[in-house]
């Protein structure tokens, strides 16, 4: 049995203060997008400022819960979690209110969560088990099917069944997963080349209305060729980047300062808490505030790779850069969508952006890896 002390003493301590910063920084631009000139400061849980602290408080609870709980019951109860997360995820759009065509949302008293923030982190379990199973090995891609089947599963209700393109496609990044657990790095060219061959035909080929309307929604397509340069539609279906994009340049070096961001402030920019708060950081802290948090993002990923890296079981390891791949994707996604590089498509930057369901399901993910690494050393090699 190992003992509690062992496991305190193994806790990567300086990625907690990392997630302890990011969630802070985060809290104080929540408050400042929706910073109301004519209203001072109230401790009230219509601020949402406040209720993210709440979730913050509420998430060092569960972590601290989760590194209590024995590494070994997850490896043991993967499957039945998994399956519990499909039934739920299956039941969601039953109980769902419509939210902008999505399904997705539960209420649940004065709580309302998304059961595909969660499926996220028991898809991980589930795919580190299986992977982990006596005499596994990643030879060819057969042995990736069920892998493969593990995450396609969630990743098609999300899609499909909930209408939640965003969510769905952070599954993709456990790619990254398969890659480092011996998947060919040519299916990571061919996939590459593919995206480039696609955005090229995209770009500049004439395509069928028909075509376009088989495989996705008008908004959708117009998110695209906007990113692409085909239509400009500044006051249409490009205002957020477009407001966004105003909101980062006015910031300019230095920022205008905290709670000084006219256009945050005024809501010129829509979602500017949620999936648009790096625009808030732009305004309001400029290029340097801007640099130094993505600085911050970028060593804790690096932090991240490291912990996967010398995990000494196959289980942590997979699980680890499933961790890492997730975490990866959507700041990578959420960033350049905020820039109106990558088409926007709803992704939260993690522990950031304002929202209990991702800062919960990102907090399981990343407190089950500190617990596999804090037992570590008491696995052999």
């Amino acid at each position: 049995m190992i003992q509690r002390n062992s496991i305190w003493s193994g806790i990567d301590w300086w990625t907690i203060l990392l997630f302890i910063a990011i969630s802070l920084f985060g809290i104080m631009n929540i408050y400042g997008a929706g910073y109301n000139y004519e209203q001072a400061f109230a401790f009230s849980f219509s601020n949402r400022a406040v209720k993210q602290m709440v979730w913050l408080l509420s998430s060092l609870v569960l972590g601290l819960i989760v590194l209590f709980i024995d590494e070994r019951t997850y490896d043991v109860l993967g499957y039945l979690l998994y399956a519990l997360m499909i039934a739920l995820l299956l039941v969601t759009p039953f109980l769902a209110h419509d939210i902008k065509g999505s399904h997705s949302w539960l209420n649940i008293g004065p709580l309302s969560l998304q059961p595909a923030e969660f499926a996220k982190f028991f898809t991980a379990i589930a795919v580190a088990k299986y992977m982990s199973c006596y005499g596994y090995e990643v030879r060819s891609w057969r042995d990736l099917v069920i892998p493969f089947a593990l995450i396609g599963l969630p990743m098609a209700i999300i899609m499909v069944w909930q209408n939640e393109t965003g969510s769905a496609l952070v599954f993709a990044s456990f790619i990254l997963t398969f890659y480092r657990q011996g998947m060919s790095g040519k299916v990571l060219l061919y996939g590459f080349l593919s995206v480039v061959l696609a955005v090229l035909v995209l770009r500049f080929a004439p395509i069928p209305d028909s075509w376009w309307d088989a495989f996705l929604q008008p908004h959708q397509r117009a998110r695209i060729e906007l990113t692409l340069g085909i239509r400009e539609d500044p006051s249409g279906v490009g205002y957020n980047v477009a407001q966004s994009l105003i909101a980062i340049g006015s910031g300019r070096f230095l920022g205008k300062g905290f709670l000084h961001g006219t256009q945050t402030s005024l809501n010129f920019v829509p979602e500017q808490d949620t999936d648009f708060i790096f625009c808030t950081v732009g305004e309001e802290w400029g290029f340097v505030g801007s640099a130094l948090l993505v600085i911050a993002y970028a060593y804790f990923i690096i932090r991240l790779i490291h912990i996967a890296e010398r995990q000494r079981d196959v289980f942590s390891q997979v699980y680890a850069y499933a961790v890492v791949g997730i975490f990866l994707c959507h700041f990578t996604i959420n960033i350049g969508m905020v820039l109106g590089l990558l088409p926007v498509i709803g992704i939260p930057l993690p522990f950031f952006s304002y929202g209990g369901s991702q800062f919960w399901g990102f907090t399981l993910l990343l407190f089950l890896l500190l617990r596999l690494d804090a037992v570590r050393i008491n696995k052999l090699k």
